[in-house]
């Protein structure tokens, strides 16, 4: 078995845990979290599939802006609730 391969095996494993990490936590905090770290995965898939400009369109837009206003809607949630 290759490096790589071991990697990429390494990778799908990963993006499928966070995943389903992500679809079935308990607190919406943590899936928001599980959210933006699958994102940054599936960016390193994507480039490792030799499509960069993809994956980067997928770091900047998937995990980074969609990350940053789920995470502002949680804290309008929390401030709502006090």
């Amino acid at each position: 078995m290759s490096l790589e391969f071991a990697f990429d095996l390494l990778l799908a494993l990963a993006m499928v845990w966070s995943a389903w990490r992500s679809l079935y936590a308990t607190r919406l905090d943590r899936a928001i979290v599980m959210f933006i770290a699958f994102g940054l995965l599936m960016a390193l898939a994507w480039t490792r599939l030799l499509a960069p400009d993809i994956g980067l369109a997928e770091a900047a837009i998937g995990a980074g802006l969609t990350g940053a206003l789920l995470l502002d809607a949680y804290g309008a949630l929390q401030r709502k609730k006090i």
